[in-house]
């Protein structure tokens, strides 16, 4: 574990160096209220993980991992404010905290501070924009198609929330110059344990409590947004099997690579069975 908490603390470090950048002093603030206000870092502990795995040094990574999370939390700014979410992390949202203007611009912000990170590496650059065209799909498609089956629900999962995890972990195999059939495999790892995450948060979502949870529950049914526990029959027991078999072929997909750092690799085989377990 202190291996592990080595890691994180690259990682909120580097964040933290570049949130102070931000100019203007307003933008710092609506930044630092989001990207400082908590999170698990999972895509970031999967870049810098990843890296290592297949070989690279932790801080060679870091900054693709920082970059990543800001990416993520540019896209559950916008959410929020989709979503009508007035809690994120145990804190106001952007939208709540700001306003709507402001809390585009703060994601507006995300975005940029992130594609600087990426600019270093042209391959970098071509994984994260593949990443958000899929998201942006995603998002579209949420909002304009309801999926009306559970094919078309995994593939939506996938473009949400798989496209990101993917990049994560593409991003710390090229931080580690992987060859190609390297950076398909974490790709597909990562890409499934995302699926395997949006599964879990759709069944949180349903079940869990507010408090506990540090946002808002019962939102995909009021919102009539399209949850597994929706657009299935599945019951939440079943949907969290669903998320089983995603993770089991996550590390399927993992044990391909060849592995220069067999304790980096334990952290992702844990990580697959962390977002099948976890209660927030």
């Amino acid at each position: 574990m202190e291996l592990l908490e080595r890691r994180r603390a690259l990682i909120e470090e580097r964040l933290v160096e570049v949130v102070d950048g931000i100019e203007p002093e307003t933008l710092n603030e609506e930044v630092r209220h989001v990207a400082l206000s908590g999170g698990k870092r999972v895509r970031p502990m999967i870049t810098v993980l990843t890296c290592e795995t297949v070989g690279g040094e932790a801080e060679d990574a870091v900054d693709f991992g920082v970059g990543i999370e800001l990416v993520h939390n540019a896209s559950l700014v916008i959410d929020d404010i989709i979503d009508r979410s007035e809690l994120r992390r145990g804190t106001t949202s952007a939208w709540t905290e700001f306003g709507h203007g402001p809390a585009i611009v703060t994601s507006d912000g995300l975005l940029g501070e992130a594609f600087s990170l990426f600019s270093t590496d042209p391959d970098a650059t071509r994984v994260v924009s593949e990443s958000m065209v899929e998201l942006g799909i995603g998002e579209a498609t949420e909002l304009s198609a309801q999926p009306e089956s559970e094919a078309e629900y995994m593939t939506l999962a996938r473009r949400k929330t798989g496209a990101l995890f993917r990049a994560a972990a593409e991003l710390g195999a090229i931080a580690a110059d992987s060859d190609p059939f390297t950076v398909e495999a974490v790709g597909e790892y990562a890409e499934r344990v995302g699926v395997a995450f949006q599964i879990r948060d759709d069944v949180l979502d349903a079940v869990a409590d507010a408090e506990e949870l540090g946002k808002p529950t019962g939102h995909d049914a009021a919102l009539e947004r399209p949850s597994v526990v929706q657009v299935t029959d599945l019951t939440p027991a079943e949907a969290n099997e669903r998320a089983r078999t995603e993770a089991d072929r996550a590390i399927d997909a993992l044990e391909r690579v060849e592995v220069a750092d067999p304790d980096a690799r334990a952290y992702l085989f844990d990580l697959a069975e962390f977002v099948v377990e976890r209660k927030r």
